[in-house]
């Protein structure tokens, strides 16, 4: 009698969803060496934006957006959020595709601390 080919806590595949979810946990653990107060934000993936947000964050058909910030408000944390679809569309390869992830958590990371990018990561735009 054969058994499994890995324990039933290991995945075979991941999703595509959740391969992407870890390309932005590993950029965030990356800026949280440097930026600790990151712990606070909770960071989000969702498929798309929102049509009804589409004027709040400035966005047309010809440029959607690829994150976003919700700044902290009641008793709730701020969050950054990156937005899957688009984001994979516009990448071909997995590094490719990490490295657009990376660049927009950046991008929101500074908006939300009021940093330029470069600040938040001395090699934003190196890639």
């Amino acid at each position: 009698m054969r058994g499994p080919i890995a324990p039933p806590q290991v995945p075979l595949a991941a999703s595509r969803a959740d391969a992407f979810a870890d390309l932005v946990q590993d950029s965030v653990e990356r800026l949280e060496r440097r930026w600790p107060q990151l712990a606070d934000i909770d960071f989000l993936v969702l498929e798309v934006p929102r049509l009804r947000d589409r004027h709040d964050e400035g966005w047309s058909d010809e440029a959607v957006p690829l994150g976003g910030v919700i700044p902290a408000r009641e008793g709730r944390r701020a969050r950054v959020v990156v937005y899957r679809r688009p984001v994979e569309i516009r990448t071909k390869g997995r590094d490719e595709r990490a490295a657009l992830v990376h660049e927009v958590v950046v991008e929101q990371v500074a908006e939300l601390l009021g940093l330029t990018p470069e600040t938040v990561d001395p090699r934003y735009g190196e890639d």
